[in-house]
């Protein structure tokens, strides 16, 4: 809908546009139900589908790019889950990062300013079993990396790639000292 709405215009108020943006920002990393695929509902995608709204929030609101950025961050470092990515959440989730950056405008520490929300979370972490939201964390970010070093079929590379994925792998070093 929302990219329908940015297509015909007139179709959706500005207002209408702002209101969903609000409720989708107070939702989207407060969310506890993150399950991907549930046997008697069906696809409850949470994350998934939300990456999917963030994207399109990004694309009929520019100028809430950096706040859909640490939207997306504070989602993937959300301590109140129990359920470790298994239908590439992750994926989606770098999909609409990399989507986000790829849309001219940001500097670069809007472009990598997201990831102090990360590593604020993980900062203190220790050795001992990785809870699920740093599991995910990390997943989400290696997949990133890998959308960023790639690109996008639709869009390429995003201007800033380079200085974000360096930012990535210093992160990714915490669980994974081995990386160069």
């Amino acid at each position: 809908m929302l990219d329908r709405a940015g297509a015909v215009a007139g179709l959706v108020p500005e207002t209408s546009v702002r209101h969903w943006y609000a409720d989708f920002a107070s939702w989207y990393p407060s969310e506890r139900d993150t399950r991907g695929w549930d046997d008697t509902l069906g696809w409850l995608h949470a994350v998934a589908h939300g990456a999917d709204a963030a994207a399109a929030f990004a694309r009929r609101l520019p100028e809430e790019r950096p706040g859909l950025l640490d939207l997306c961050a504070r989602r993937m470092t959300a301590p109140h889950t129990d359920y470790r990515y298994a239908q590439l959440e992750d994926a989606r989730l770098a999909r609409a990062v990399t989507g986000m950056l790829l849309a001219p405008g940001l500097t670069a520490e809007q472009a990598a300013g997201w990831l102090s929300v990360v590593t604020d979370a993980l900062e203190g972490g220790g050795p001992g079993p990785v809870p699920p939201w740093a599991f995910n964390t990390f997943a989400t970010l290696q997949a990133l990396h890998l959308h960023l070093v790639r690109g996008l079929a639709e869009g390429g590379v995003p201007p800033h790639a380079g200085h974000v994925a360096d930012r990535v792998a210093a992160v990714l070093r915490l669980p994974c000292g081995w990386l160069a």
